[in-house]
């Protein structure tokens, strides 16, 4: 009997810490960003990796997730962290080389096929954006757009 009492204490602390670990691997994902006169700001450096580095964005309590990555072509794309597919699911998409891929359905989509003309189905949830200079400048409208998935 105690010896189903050790292994029980040591089975649940094992699902406790994997949990806790995998909680506090998801907190870490995104980084909170604010709106400064209706726009979002992200330093273009921050990409030159080719990385792919996820945000979060409240309004009215409503968290928007949304991702921006540096493409092989050099532009930057930016993407809600949903699609009009999967979004249900809040499991969003993570990068896997030069595409990013749904974390639900698993289809992978070209990082620089990113944009107006591959929209709806399971493509990232296009979110338009402005380079200038050093500078990534999203909209907060347009942000606020993307609230649906989430």
């Amino acid at each position: 009997m105690k010896k189903s009492i050790v292994y029980a204490t040591v089975v649940v602390f094992a699902l406790l810490v994997g949990a806790v670990g995998a909680f506090a691997f998801s907190l870490g994902k995104y980084e909170k960003v604010k709106a400064s006169n209706g726009v979002v700001t992200l330093p273009a450096a921050k990409l030159a990796d080719g990385k792919a580095r996820f945000y979060k964005f409240e309004d009215g309590g409503k968290v928007i997730a949304f991702f921006a990555v540096k493409a092989p072509d050099g532009s930057i794309r930016t993407s809600f962290d949903a699609c009009d597919s999967c979004y249900r699911s809040k499991k969003g998409y993570e990068q896997q080389g030069d595409k990013m891929n749904c974390n639900n359905c698993n289809q992978k989509f070209a990082i620089n096929r990113l944009g107006p003309n591959a929209t709806g189905g399971c493509n990232p949830g296009y979110l338009p954006n402005q380079q200038k200079g050093g500078a990534i400048s999203i909209k907060a409208s347009d942000l606020q757009g993307g609230a649906k998935y989430f």
